[in-house]
């Protein structure tokens, strides 16, 4: 495991971490995108994820951002 993933994980495991709760109307689906370190890498790398469920199809693309622990299911 590399460096940034296991910090990561720890940060994951203790709650700080950031993720996104991604949810699309079309198909009905609530995605949970991360996790990161930082707020900031998030959103740098937020756009790119939204960009390819939109080539997907999916509609009405919403996110908000939280900072917890996280576990599967990641796709809901």
């Amino acid at each position: 495991m590399g460096a940034i993933r296991g910090l990561r994980s720890f940060g994951n495991n203790l709650g700080l971490a950031w993720w996104a709760k991604v949810e699309t109307t079309t198909p009905n689906v609530t995605y949970w995108f991360g996790p990161f370190l930082t707020r900031r890498s998030l959103r740098l790398n937020l756009t790119s994820f939204e960009k390819d469920l939109s080539f997907e199809g999916s509609d009405s693309i919403k996110h908000t951002l939280v900072r917890e622990r996280r576990r599967e299911p990641l796709t809901i």
